[in-house]
């Protein structure tokens, strides 16, 4: 197994791309630990998964240096943790793009800042395809992914030798999109899924293969891989 007797952190890791790549990882015989603000539903999967649960809010310093702490020393660290709100330029409210900048952001700034990785070990961050294919009403989103993707670069000679990579997602469907009206969002996504060459959006496993990919490759450093489903190049 890929990851036998790894101890590997997923912050973000109870729903979506962090919870895809918890039981990837598990099923790859890592020791897991999952990390997330939302106690109830991080229970839920620590039992699943036969994983430790540890509480954590990547916008608090106290509390990314806290889980840190409980950890010790890990293997691996994934970030997929993420708090958006977005909206047209001239009328999104300062408050919402400060917050977007703190949970996407500066949130995987902390657990870089935080983290002991071992030495042979892996930081991999998510950031977003709209760093590269922008649109309307998604500006702070698109900067937050660039600045994620310029930092894991960064990182991968600041924090040498341990590796620092970046996954880029297109459109996924996961349960950040649940806040949409069903209709919507199903219309969006069938939408999305006709103009893509492969025909469909992505899910989280799609991402999550990718990120135990770059935990698993030791010669994989300052590398940002976009899995969007052919997006970038229609």
């Amino acid at each position: 197994m890929l990851l036998a007797g790894k101890k590997v952190v997923v912050v973000g890791g109870s729903s979506g791309i962090g919870l895809a790549t918890a039981e990837m990882a598990k099923r790859e015989g890592a020791d897991v630990i999952v990390a997330s603000r939302n106690v109830d539903r991080l229970d839920r999967v620590a039992e699943k998964l036969n994983a430790i649960a540890i509480p954590a809010d990547v916008t608090d310093d106290e509390s990314v240096a806290s889980l840190f702490r409980r950890c010790g020393p890990v293997d691996h660290v994934v970030v997929t943790a993420a708090q958006l709100r977005t909206g047209p330029f001239k009328t999104v409210a300062m408050e919402d793009v400060r917050a977007t900048m703190e949970g996407k952001f500066w949130g995987a700034w902390r657990v870089a800042q935080r983290a002991d990785i071992r030495a042979d070990g892996s930081l991999t961050l998510v950031s977003g395809f709209l760093s590269v294919r922008p649109r309307p009403n998604s500006a702070i989103v698109s900067a937050a992914n660039g600045a994620l993707e310029s930092l894991s670069r960064a990182l991968a000679l600041e924090l040498a030798p341990v590796r620092v990579n970046a996954v880029s997602p297109g459109v996924i469907d996961t349960p950040i999109r649940a806040a949409m009206p069903e209709k919507a969002r199903r219309d969006m996504l069938a939408k999305t899924a006709a103009a893509l060459p492969v025909g469909r959006v992505g899910a989280g496993e799609d991402i999550a293969r990718q990120i135990l990919s770059f935990l698993a490759n030791g010669f994989a450093t300052g590398s940002i891989v976009y899995i969007d489903g052919g997006a970038l190049v229609i």
